[in-house]
């Protein structure tokens, strides 16, 4: 999907009074739907997405990779941040430092993570400040559409961080039930390139 496409959709046909009810209502469904599995079906789900994810040829000629060290009900990227590393790329992690934004930090060893904000753990490396070198950023979310637009968890630390990263290529990362025709969209919410 060619994100410039999905950046010119209309959102605000999407937008109506009722948004907010209706993204708390999708990340309910969302959660519910995530507690019919367990954290070793979830593990066995990430494999295929985590498979394409590595073989997609902006992964593959990116230097600069911004991931995300994920939590149990989320796509596993444990082995990919390894795997990443070793093939010799520079592999960022975010860290929370408040209660709207988060830092990029070099990750270069499984010693520089410790136990941060909501129970994630969170790099400890070298800050990193040049977000216009990212050349991927991989993203987590709680669903994603078929224009590549995204639902968070509600606290906005992508879609504040994201404009940073200019030239990026966004890729979303979920599980098939996480995926929704369309979810509600506003103003400051940026769509993804693509979404596995």
């Amino acid at each position: 999907m060619d994100g410039h496409n999905a950046h010119a959709t209309d959102c605000d046909q999407l937008h109506h009074t009722g948004m907010n009810t209706d993204k708390n209502a999708l990340r309910k469904y969302i959660r519910e739907m995530k507690r019919q599995f367990t954290k070793e079906d979830l593990e066995e789900l990430s494999l295929p997405i985590i498979s394409r994810l590595l073989a997609n040829p902006h992964v593959a000629s990116a230097r600069i990779i911004l991931m995300y060290y994920s939590l149990a009900d989320e796509v596993c990227t444990h082995e990919a941040i390894s795997t990443l590393l070793n093939s010799g790329k520079t592999v960022l992690l975010p860290r929370v430092i408040d209660g709207e934004n988060m830092e990029i930090r070099i990750y270069s060893k499984p010693e520089d993570l410790a136990l941060g904000h909501y129970g994630i753990m969170e790099p400890t490396g070298t800050l990193f400040t040049d977000y216009a070198k990212i050349d991927v950023a991989v993203i987590p979310g709680m669903a994603f559409d078929t224009e590549g637009h995204r639902l968070g968890r509600g606290k906005g630390y992508y879609d504040r961080f994201l404009p940073k990263a200019t030239k990026a290529y966004k890729i979303g990362v979920c599980f098939d039930f996480q995926k929704q025709d369309a979810i509600p969209t506003g103003p400051y919410d940026m769509a993804m390139d693509c979404v596995l």
